[in-house]
């Protein structure tokens, strides 16, 4: 017999389908949430009622797979049994022994996502010869759905083909194999151009400038790839990690990538980071009110913040040029830089934001400010950039942050005392409800992703759910969800896991020419480090638990006049 589970009495909140806090049953059979028929009952029940019930958590852009990941715990062996939650000996049978705070081992990011009621959670990262690791990384981690973004944009053969101007329709034909060989959701491009710039020896590219090499702009990458990606079909736009991470007066790059998508759909990752101004004595302020402007008047773009949360972490990039320049502000004195098969690179730089540093303390502010500035929050997604602005065991702390501002004074009074005097931020009143947290933790990534039965709790969608005890501390209301299902198990129970399903991998399989495979198996034949044959990833490689991944479908772009 089929058992239909009743979660009794429960607020929903599901801006998905428009649904505001109204106090009404949801029903489970199946893996799915279903609305029953008449006459018909339920086999189960639990009691919700007093809770806030809401879709599982998305996370779209955390850095759980992947070489650099593994470096950065390698490098920080001394934290591997640090941090908030450290499990050595679990006394959970459940759960097997992994450690580490800032970069926790893949078994503790699954259970300390999902005791937080995050349910999917997003590689932003992904390098074309190591997909393969990078997707059994992710399919290590527990319970979560997950995916990952291909790299591009600082590859040899992409800037010889942009270089040589070659027909947009072979670049496009690329990116097309690209995402179908490494089974990725979308494109990120990292630093445009620059990564492969610094490798000859350039210590800058500004959006306008070119590479010193290949003579090609930042400009012509970004748009080269949107445009591409919109032709493709592909759901989720560019993945853009801008030029100038973490320079003063990066605004000026910010607002000239915006320009340079001339209307094509963009989401701009860890926005925090590239939104800095020169102004004041130590010539570096914030830009968040030019920022969120600019996002506001143009909605083909898309952001996620990457708050910075003070304390330990580690910073893992593939902008080398970036991390490469920060290095000397690594906090253990150590770091690691690499080269990847002429595809792009890789910088791990552990570090300490300081609440009573100027930076840092600045930093916190700015991303704060995009946060409560951004006028529609279906183009705002909350993260922290996992690990590179903190980790994601802090998201309730922020949450708490967003929604209430007496707090946040508070918070703001302990700063660094010129950031606490002349900050915007203390003039802000908006403080987020929990429909807009909910919409830039479930629906919003849900809708930017593609991923149609997910981050809503209409009948149809998958049955991932996260029911809240209501608490007037919102941190402590987000750090322990009474109750968590993934596809209609119940998988976390106040703080424990209860039981480790695997999740599925989502990815995306656009059309292409492919014709375009005899010069890709001619370039890495006579360039490449890996074989042509042993780079595409099978079905049978990926999850078993959804015959081979969730093939996300194929979107149709309106481009902005």
């Amino acid at each position: 017999m089929t058992k239909t589970l009743r979660l009794r009495g429960g607020r929903i909140v599901d801006p998905t389908n428009g649904v505001d806090g109204e106090t009404r049953d949801l029903f489970v059979r199946d893996g799915r949430i279903v609305a029953l028929a008449p006459g018909e009952v339920a086999t189960e029940e639990i009691d919700v009622s007093g809770c806030i019930v809401m879709a599982g958590g998305i996370d779209m852009h955390t850095h759980i797979g992947g070489g650099k990941v593994n470096l950065a715990r390698m490098l920080l062996p001394e934290f591997q049994r640090a941090g908030p939650n450290p499990i050595a000996l679990p006394d959970n049978p459940l759960e097997l022994a992994s450690c580490g705070g800032c970069a926790p081992g893949t078994l503790a990011t699954g259970y300390r996502y999902v005791e937080m009621g995050y349910t999917a959670a997003f590689e932003p990262a992904m390098m074309a010869c190591n997909a393969r690791h990078t997707h059994m990384e992710m399919g290590d981690t527990p319970i979560l759905d997950h995916g990952a973004y291909v790299m591009l944009g600082n590859d040899e053969l992409f800037l010889e083909m942009l270089s040589r101007g070659a027909d947009f329709e072979r670049i496009r034909d690329y990116a097309g194999w690209t995402l179908n060989a490494t089974k990725a959701m979308g494109i990120k491009v990292v630093n445009p151009g620059g990564i492969s710039a610094f490798k000859f020896n350039q210590r800058k590219l500004n959006v306008d400038e070119d590479h010193v090499h290949w003579r090609v702009t930042p400009r012509q990458v970004v748009h080269t790839l949107a445009k591409a990606l919109r032709e493709l079909g592909v759901p989720h736009p560019l993945h853009i990690h801008g030029s100038n991470l973490g320079v003063a007066g990066n605004i000026e790059s910010t607002l000239e990538t915006i320009a340079a998508l001339e209307g094509l759909p963009a989401h701009l990752t860890h926005i925090q980071f590239h939104a800095y101004g020169t102004e004041g004595p130590k010539k570096f302020s914030s830009a968040a009110i030019q920022l969120a402007e600019a996002v506001n008047a143009h909605p083909n773009v898309s952001i996620d913040v990457g708050q910075i949360m003070f304390g330990q972490t580690v910073t893992a990039s593939g902008d080398t040029m970036r991390q490469h320049a920060q290095s000397n502000l690594a906090n253990p004195r150590k770091w690691i830089g690499a080269d990847i098969e002429c595809e792009a690179g890789c910088g791990v730089v552990p570090f300490r934001y300081r609440d009573q540093n100027f930076v840092n303390a600045l930093q916190w502010v700015i991303g704060l400010e995009i946060f409560l500035l951004v006028n529609d929050p279906w183009r705002v997604v909350l993260t922290t950039d996992h690990p590179n602005g903190g980790p994601f065991t802090s998201y309730p702390h922020l949450i708490r942050l967003l929604m209430d501002r007496s707090f946040r004074a508070e918070q703001l009074a302990k700063l660094h005392p010129e950031v606490a005097a002349n900050a915007a931020l203390k003039s802000i009143t908006r403080e987020l409800s929990l429909y807009e947290i909910a919409i830039m933790t479930r629906a919003a990534p849900a809708r930017l992703l593609g991923l149609t039965d997910r981050g809503h709790l209409g009948a149809g969608a998958a049955a991932d759910i996260a029911v809240y005890r209501e608490d007037a501390d919102r941190e402590a209301m987000f750090a322990t969800p009474a109750y968590v299902f993934k596809d209609g198990a119940l998988v976390a129970q106040a703080g424990r896991i209860t039981a480790v399903p695997v999740g599925g991998t989502h990815f995306v399989a656009p059309e292409y020419d492919r014709s375009i495979e005899t010069l890709l198996r001619k370039h890495l034949a006579t360039h490449g480090g890996v074989n042509f044959d042993q780079i595409a990833i099978g079905h049978d490689e990926l999850c078993s638990c959804c015959n081979g991944g969730r093939l996300l479908p194929a979107a149709c772009f309106e481009v902005s006049p």
